[in-house]
C-alpha cells in the first residue's frame, strides 16, 4: 500500500495551490463567510439578476433568493434591490461592502502570490523529492553570478535592483538579490523600504566596494566627482532602477553637479562587466562599478564607498538551493578582493 502510494505521489508533477481572501463578517451574533459575500456581489455586478447569483452556486432561483436572503439578514442590511429595467442591482450598502472586500483583497493578492509560491515549491517536494529550479530576480554582480554557477536550482533574471524587488513584492519571483547604496532597505525609500513591511525575509550576503572605474592609467587625472565633468571626459552609466544608478545619482546631488554635466550620463549599460568592457576598450572613461570588475580587466579604481548586497524572499520559503546559496555566497565573500564578509548571524 505504501510503495503505491509512493508511485502516485513521485508521479505528481503538476502542483497548483490557490489562496484567497476567506474569513467571516461578523455582526452581532451572527457571522458570513467573506467568500460567500464576494460570490454575490460578483454575480450580481457581471449579470445584474439573483438568477446569474444562482448560475454561480448551481442553486435554483428559489434556493439563491433565500440564501441571499439569509445574508441580509446575518449582516442586518439589504444588499440587493430589483430596479425596473434594471434587473438586480447592489445597494448602497452592499456596494460599499463590495469595494471594501476588492480592496483588501487587491492588498493581498501580492502577499497571497508569494506564499502561493512557496506552499507550491514545499508541496512539490513533499510529493516527488524535489523542488525545481528557483526564481530568482537579482541585480548583477560577479561573486553573486559564479556562486549561482556553482550551486545550481535558481533560474536567474538580472535586472536593477528596483525591479526585482518590485518583483518579488508582487509575487512574482522566489528570491531577490538587491542593494540600495551606502543606506539600509528601510532608509532607502520604496520599494526597499516596504520589504520588513510585507514581512520579507532579509539576508544580508556580504559588503562590496563601489567607485569610479577609470582607464588605464588614468589619462584625464580623474580624482573626484567633479573632474568627470572636464572636457574630453566620457562617462558611462548604468541602466535606470539600479541600484548604482540610484547611488551615482544621490552623489551627484549631494556634490551638487547636474547629470547635464556629465558627458555620456545617458549612455547605460546593465552589468558592471560591460561598464568596465566599454571603459577597457576605449568607448568610455569612467563610469559606477565595483572593484572586482575593474581588478578583472585591469582598470584604475577610485573608491567612493561600501554597500550591504542582499538577499530577501518569502519567510515561508524553504529550500535547500537558498540555504546553499546564501553560504557559498558568504564563503567566497571572505576571499576576493573588494568584498567584505558579513557575520551569518546579520540580520
Amino acid at each position: 500500500m505504501n510503495d503505491s502510494y509512493g508511485a502516485i505521489n513521485m508521479n505528481q508533477t503538476a502542483v497548483d495551490v490557490r489562496l484567497e481572501l476567506g474569513g467571516t463578517v461578523g455582526v452581532g451574533g451572527n457571522s458570513v463567510a467573506v467568500s460567500d459575500l464576494m460570490v454575490v456581489f460578483e454575480a450580481i455586478t457581471q449579470t445584474g439578476s439573483v438568477q446569474g447569483f444562482a448560475d454561480a452556486l448551481g442553486l435554483s432561483y428559489r434556493a439563491a433568493w433565500a440564501r441571499l436572503q439569509s445574508y441580509e439578514a446575518a449582516l442586518g442590511r439589504p444588499l440587493v434591490h430589483k430596479t425596473r429595467g434594471h434587473g438586480t442591482v447592489l445597494t448602497k450598502f452592499g456596494a460599499s461592502l463590495a469595494n471594501a472586500f476588492a480592496a483588501a483583497a487587491g492588498g493581498l493578492e501580492a502577499g497571497l502570490l508569494r506564499e502561493t509560491r512557496a506552499i507550491e515549491l514545499r508541496l512539490r517536494e513533499l510529493l516527488t523529492g524535489r523542488t525545481g529550479a528557483l526564481t530568482l530576480a537579482a541585480s548583477h554582480d560577479p561573486l553573486l553570478i559564479e556562486a549561482l554557477g556553482t550551486v545550481g536550482g535558481f533560474d536567474l533574471s538580472v535586472m536593477g535592483s528596483r525591479a526585482a524587488v518590485e518583483r518579488l513584492l508582487d509575487g512574482a519571483v522566489d528570491a531577490v538579490g538587491f542593494h540600495c547604496g551606502a543606506r539600509g532597505p528601510g532608509a532607502a525609500g520604496p520599494p526597499f523600504s516596504s520589504i520588513e513591511a510585507a514581512g520579507l525575509a532579509l539576508h544580508p550576503l556580504f559588503e562590496r566596494e563601489q567607485g569610479l572605474l577609470l582607464a588605464p592609467g588614468n589619462p584625464h587625472g580623474i580624482r573626484s566627482l567633479t573632474d568627470l565633468t572636464a572636457e574630453g571626459v566620457r562617462y558611462v552609466n548604468r541602466q535606470k532602477g539600479s541600484g548604482t544608478r540610484d547611488w551615482f545619482d544621490r552623489i551627484l546631488a549631494e556634490a551638487g553637479l547636474p547629470a547635464t554635466a556629465i558627458r555620456g550620463y545617458a549612455v547605460e549599460e546593465f552589468t558592471h562587466q560591460a561598464v568596465a568592457a566599454l571603459i577597457a576598450c576605449g568607448a568610455a572613461d569612467a563610469g559606477l562599478g565595483v572593484r572586482a570588475s575593474a581588478e578583472r580587466l585591469g582598470l584604475e579604481f577610485l573608491p567612493v564607498g561600501w554597500e550591504t548586497y542582499y538577499l530577501a524572499s518569502s519567510r515561508s520559503l524553504v529550500a535547500p538551493a537558498l540555504d546553499d546559496l546564501i553560504a557559498a555566497v558568504r564563503a567566497r565573500a571572505a576571499g576576493l578582493s573588494g568584498y567584505r564578509p558579513i557575520d551569518p548571524g546579520t540580520k
